[in-house]
């Protein structure tokens, strides 16, 4: 059997590379799909085949996917030069060509009901997917805890570590929900939704556990959505447009989409997941 990884060369796109190669058979093939083969040439193993797609190509994308009978299509960032739901939508249009069987996806937390901005282009993707009339399993990742680096570097160098989001979010690693993608990529049954989080906390949960990480004191305060764009920014050389994209990680906590609590991700992984403070220690000890 053959399976692809999109988006290859990304950290999610690493993670689950190597886990798929740990739980394969040897007549069992992966194919890397990335826009820079050479990127790629150079990040991963090889025992990987290496094939040039491009999300903002469809029809580079359907070469890619050619014999190909399982792919795990990680979603891309908004803001490219192709917007978003137009990239996603030459992804799927090439699933289709290629006449791929199998695809999990990974998506936004209860995408189909979710009022939160970043939702609309996960429905529109799960929409389209389930059109196809393939197999599919929607893997509806939660917050990495990567994502909260500006709040863990403040806990670390400064005396203050500042957020605005009233909420829970069911932080994890990025890893974690990586391996937990391959697996389902590989199983020989899955569901076709998965609600992917760790257990909900909160700021003042993180801030705890990032104390505990560090021995360090400081303190966790809550400010407004203006003040901590304002604060970042000083952090940024006073690029007010890139705190103010920083900051906007925090809207899906303050309105609700990330306060999900389920038990999918360790039941998909078959073990616990680490707690916030040896998570922390291991994004602290990366870099």
């Amino acid at each position: 059997m053959k399976f692809a990884i999109t988006a290859a060369t990304g950290n999610f796109g690493q993670s689950a590379i190597k886990q798929v190669l740990s739980l394969i058979n040897n007549d069992d093939q992966v194919v890397a799909i990335a826009r820079n083969t050479e990127k790629a040439k150079k990040l991963l193993s090889d025992n990987v085949e290496i094939r040039q797609g491009d999300y903002d190509d469809e029809p580079s994308m359907t070469d890619a996917l050619k014999g190909i009978d399982r792919v795990l299509f990680i979603s891309s960032q908004p803001g490219g030069r192709v917007a978003r739901d137009q990239q996603h939508l030459n992804v799927v249009h090439a699933l289709g060509n290629a006449e791929v069987k199998f695809v999990a996806y990974t998506s936004f937390p209860k995408a189909e009901t979710a009022s939160n901005p970043l939702a609309a282009d996960h429905k529109l993707t799960e929409d389209a997917i389930q059109a196809l009339d393939i197999d599919y399993s929607f893997l509806r990742n939660n917050w990495y805890l990567e994502n909260e680096m500006a709040f863990i570097q403040s806990g670390v160098h400064a005396p203050v570590a500042e957020y605005w989001a009233n909420g829970k979010a069911g932080w994890a690693l990025e890893r974690e929900y990586a391996e937990a993608a391959a697996n389902v990529l590989v199983a020989d049954a899955h569901q076709d939704v998965y609600e992917f989080n760790g257990p909900s906390n909160s700021y003042v949960d993180l801030g705890e556990s990032l104390k505990q990480a560090t021995s360090n004191h400081f303190e966790v305060r809550q400010v407004s959505q203006d003040e901590y764009t304002e604060d970042l920014a000083k952090t940024m050389d006073g690029n007010q447009d890139l705190a103010a994209m920083f900051a906007s990680f925090q809207a899906p906590i303050e309105d609700g989409s990330l306060s999900i609590d389920t038990n999918d991700l360790q039941e998909v992984l078959g073990h616990e997941l680490l707690s916030l403070t040896d998570s922390i220690t291991e994004i602290l000890n990366r870099n």
